[in-house]
């Protein structure tokens, strides 16, 4: 058995747990064929998963003219029902996703998920899954609330990786993910991160300030293993 010293691992979803892209390239393309606009490559979206459904919307309408924003609001809204009844069709988790999820739990490690989904879609998908008892609670990007300025406060902001390490015990920490928006969280967090290079990467995984790079789920326990807690 491979020593680990972490108590404790939070996961970011789309990229790292569960490959996603083509269930949230299909409802990007529900909203965009209702708005009268082209569908996109169902490929691209993988460029546009990181910020969550808003953002990749938002992009994929602003690259065809824009909308006004009670329009986008709309179209925004029947994409979230579309993908709400179509989240499970082709999201699948990554190769030895399973096997080393029980092996962390056999190990006593504590386990949540840090997603920039909104936290009932997520937990929808993991129970569809059947992966939902693997964590001790899913952390969505609304689950925060919202800041000053309106917005939820969800990752970049590393509020929602402060609280799921405080939700699993306030001990060793680590943070793995595959965007910019999962590095500048877990730095804002003051956790080590663990870039998923296999994932949606909307950087080169080496420039985002990991302390580990990972070209595989299999490889993550070897890759915790060579790690230290922060201080």
């Amino acid at each position: 058995m491979t020593d680990i010293p972490f108590d404790a691992i939070g996961f970011d979803l789309d990229g790292t747990l569960l490959d996603t892209f083509r269930d949230l390239g299909a409802a990007v393309n529900h909203a965009l064929v209702l708005g009268g606009f082209s569908e996109v490559s169902v490929e691209s979206s993988k460029d546009l998963i990181g910020g969550g459904a808003k953002i990749m919307l938002a992009r994929a309408v602003e690259a065809q003219g824009g909308l006004p924003e009670e329009a986008f609001k709309r179209l925004y809204k029947a994409m979230l029902g579309y993908y709400e009844a179509h989240n499970a069709v082709h999201t699948v988790p990554y190769p030895q996703v399973r096997e080393t999820l029980a092996d962390l739990a056999g190990q006593g490690i504590r386990m949540v998920v840090v997603t920039n989904k909104f936290e009932g879609f997520a937990r929808n998908v993991l129970t569809q899954l059947d992966l939902i008892g693997a964590f001790e609670t899913v952390i969505g990007g609304d689950s925060m609330g919202k800041g000053e300025d309106g917005q939820f406060l969800a990752k970049p902001h590393p509020a929602p990786v402060i609280k799921a390490h405080e939700a699993t015990g306030g001990g060793r920490f680590v943070f793995i993910g595959d965007s910019t928006y999962d590095a500048r969280a877990a730095k804002g967090a003051g956790v080590p991160f663990v870039a998923a290079a296999y994932g949606y990467c909307d950087a080169p995984p080496l420039a985002m300030g990991a302390q580990a790079v990972i070209d595989s789920f299999a490889e993550l326990i070897p890759a915790l293993a060579g790690l230290r807690p922060a201080p």
